[in-house]
């Protein structure tokens, strides 16, 4: 069985990071091994939260894995706390990444054109030097422009749907030349031309690129990009091709979304994408 390695917080409530990584690499045939960047009550847009940070409890993995002789088919990196957490993923990198090990960065970093609280300039710094090191980068839209420095605003001016994608693009091909990784941009959200708007993907390598669009129910829930991440890494942990991997997850991403909506769930209590797990055997 492969086994990857979830560098990720774990927050009880929000169905993200750990909570949605393990149940998705398991469900796919995957062992998934956490090293936990903080322990938090819930994710970080309830209104109130503890947070225990483990940064610096990191290097004890790296020791103890050491002693034991463990090797890893992937590591999947997300949220991060501090740029001490970022060096603490370079040092395992060091011990750990080899060749023939896929890493997986999802630069957690903001969401609708907004920094997530813990960000600085000079942790972006800190992402933009991790990505590098990546296989493939899973960046929503607003991370994107973070680490091309393209300004979110401009996207939101664009009046056609082809503007809007044409510059997504010219971005991504930026961060793909930039690390040399595939990258997928998700959270593609064209401007309203209409009443019906949409959301989307787009996949990025040296030699192609694609996107899909779907109607969007005008809701952001917590957990989405952290499970499409996941579902991501188990397929290439199965072999499977980019593009099919990626309709899967947004298959399975579209049915825990419409069934949440019809719950009327808030969107900080992430997605009910258990009954769905079996899409993804």
């Amino acid at each position: 069985m492969k086994k990857v390695v979830v560098i990720q917080d774990m927050s009880s409530f929000g169905k993200c990071s750990l909570t949605a990584a393990i149940p998705v690499l398991s469900v796919m045939g995957v062992q998934a091994v956490p090293l936990p960047t903080a322990i938090l009550t819930s994710q970080t847009e309830y209104p109130s939260y503890y947070c225990e940070d483990l940064t610096a409890k990191m290097n004890h993995f790296v020791d103890e894995w050491s002693k034991l002789g463990a090797a890893f088919d992937g590591i999947h990196t997300g949220f991060v706390t501090g740029k001490e957490q970022i060096e603490n993923i370079f040092s395992f990198l060091h011990t750990f990444y080899k060749e023939g090990t896929s890493l997986l960065v999802d630069p957690v970093m903001g969401d609708r054109g907004e920094l997530y609280d813990v960000f600085t300039d000079e942790l972006i710094g800190y992402m933009k030097e991790l990505v590098k090191r990546a296989d493939i980068i899973t960046p929503n839209v607003t991370e994107c422009c973070l680490l091309t420095d393209l300004p979110y605003d401009k996207l939101q001016s664009y009046q056609a749907n082809e503007d809007y994608i044409f510059a997504i693009e010219e971005a991504g091909r930026q961060l793909q030349s930039m690390t040399d990784a595939k990258v997928i941009i998700t959270g593609l959200n064209p401007p309203a031309v209409t009443e019906s708007r949409q959301v989307g993907n787009m996949y990025i390598d040296a030699n192609r690129s694609f996107h899909s669009l779907q109607e969007y129910n005008g809701v952001s829930y917590s957990g989405t990009g952290d499970l499409f991440a996941s579902i991501i890494m188990g397929g290439m942990m199965r072999g499977q091709d980019v593009a099919e991997t990626m309709k899967l997850a947004e298959s399975f991403l579209t049915a825990a979304i419409e069934a949440t909506a019809k719950e009327q769930i808030p969107r900080e209590a992430g997605v009910n994408f258990e009954s769905f797990l079996r899409m993804l055997l």
